[in-house]
């Protein structure tokens, strides 16, 4: 039975690299996400969510795609808030965006165009269609990161912090 891991987790802002995916926080941050995965690939996930927000969600996006290369079997799918979500992105954010969508086995839309829960609505998306969610996680309770946590604990799934204080 195949298994399906999403992904949670911060936008640059509240990350401690900020957008400097090229430092040593973020290069250490994506070896240890990279191991965790394969720790997941290990025990039969072979299905990978990504909401496709600015920060964590595109680096997950991309390490799955990176690890696709040498696990043939994995698929990602993209969980979209609403048509619209890269409106207001910088035009490399855009860019990264549709490269990710390319490599993409499933696109899923939650909704037309933004609404004030279409966010809320992907996070359960994922969440209800996943075993395992992955959370990077700055500790805040006040986030959608941590709304996802307590969500995916009521509905019992396994949950992996990676703590990034």
């Amino acid at each position: 039975m195949q298994k399906t891991c999403c992904f949670t987790g911060h936008r640059p802002k509240s990350l401690p690299w900020g957008y400097n995916e090229t430092g040593l926080k973020c290069l250490a941050f994506k070896i240890k996400l990279k191991h965790i995965i394969e720790k997941q690939l290990d025990k039969g996930v072979t299905n990978f969510i990504c909401g496709m927000a600015m920060g964590v969600d595109l680096i997950a996006a991309e390490m799955i795609i990176k690890l696709k290369k040498r696990y043939e079997n994995i698929s990602l799918e993209a969980a979209i808030p609403c048509k619209n979500q890269t409106n207001k992105w910088s035009f490399d954010y855009v860019e990264r965006y549709k490269n990710i969508l390319e490599y993409c086995d499933k696109v899923t839309y939650i909704s037309e165009s933004y609404t004030y829960d279409c966010m809320l609505k992907r996070n359960k998306y994922m969440v209800d269609n996943s075993d395992v969610v992955i959370a990077v996680w700055n500790g805040s309770s006040r986030s959608g990161t941590g709304a996802t946590i307590r969500y995916a604990n009521a509905k019992n799934k396994e949950v992996i912090i990676i703590n990034i204080e």
